[in-house]
C-alpha cells in the first residue's frame, strides 16, 4: 500500500524527533563529563648550595729605606685583598715569626717591638718597630689622608693612624667584616714602621717575617 504524502511526512518527522530526543538525552547524560577537562600535577624541589670559600694574595716582599747616621726613619707597606662568599664575613689578622719581631740576620741585635697600643707614633731614647692598618674594614687604626702610611715627608710615619707593636706568633687583628665582599675583593694595607731615637741600631741587614692570616666568621 502506498502512503500518501502527508502520512511519510508525519512518519518521517515522527523518527526525526524521537531521533532528537534520543540524542537530546544522550548528550544530557554524557555532556559533564566530556566538557570537564581532567589533570593531575608534580613538583620538585631544586638545590643549588654554595661553599663557604675565602682567598687571600700574596704580595711581595718590603724592603725599607736604610737607617743611616741622618735617616732616622723607615716606612714601608703592602696590601692585601681578601674575596670570601662567607655570609657572616671575615677576619684580618697579622703576626710576627718572632719576638722581637725584626731581628738580625746574623743574631745578636733587634728592634724592640713598638711599646704604644695604636697610639700616634712615638718613640723616645730607643730603637723600635711597628706596624698599623688601613682599609675600609679596619678598625681602631686611625686613618692616614694620603693613604701611604707616612706623614708629607716620605718615611716619617703617619701621626693620624694608631700604631702597635707584634707580639711574637699572637694573631693581632687589623680588619673584619659581617658580610660577603663582591667578586673583587676588599683591600686592607699594612704599614710598617721603625725609628732610631737617640739610640742607633747596630749595622747589618734585619728582617721581620709576617703572616697575614684571612678566616671566615662562623
Amino acid at each position: 500500500m502506498k502512503l500518501g504524502r502527508v502520512e511519510l511526512l508525519k512518519k518521517i518527522s515522527s523518527a526525526t524527533l524521537i531521533a532528537y530526543l534520543l540524542f537530546v538525552s544522550l548528550y544530557t547524560a554524557f555532556e559533564p563529563g566530556l566538557a570537564r577537562a581532567v589533570s593531575v600535577e608534580d613538583q620538585i624541589t631544586i638545590t643549588q648550595s654554595v661553599t663557604s670559600s675565602i682567598s687571600i694574595t700574596s704580595p711581595s716582599n718590603v724592603t725599607m729605606t736604610a737607617l743611616t747616621l741622618s735617616q732616622n726613619t723607615a716606612v714601608a707597606s703592602t696590601t692585601w685583598t681578601i674575596v670570601t662568599n662567607n655570609s657572616t664575613g671575615y677576619t684580618l689578622s697579622v703576626n710576627a715569626s718572632g719576638t722581637p719581631a725584626l731581628q738580625r740576620i746574623t743574631g745578636g741585635a733587634s728592634f724592640a717591638d713598638y711599646t704604644g697600643a695604636l697610639t700616634p707614633w712615638t718613640v723616645s731614647n730607643a730603637v723600635q718597630f711597628g706596624f698599623s692598618a688601613l682599609g675600609t674594614n679596619t678598625t681602631g687604626y686611625g686613618s692616614d689622608p694620603d693613604n701611604n702610611c707616612a706623614t708629607a715627608a716620605t718615611d716619617v710615619p703617619s701621626t693620624t693612624l694608631g700604631w702597635k707593636g707584634f707580639t711574637g706568633t699572637t694573631l693581632i687583628q687589623v680588619a673584619s667584616s659581617s658580610a660577603t665582599t663582591t667578586s673583587a675583593g676588599v683591600t686592607t694595607t699594612v704599614c710598617f714602621a721603625d725609628q732610631q731615637a737617640t739610640q742607633l741600631a747596630s749595622s747589618g741587614t734585619y728582617v721581620a717575617t709576617t703572616t697575614a692570616t684571612a678566616t671566615t666568621n662562623p
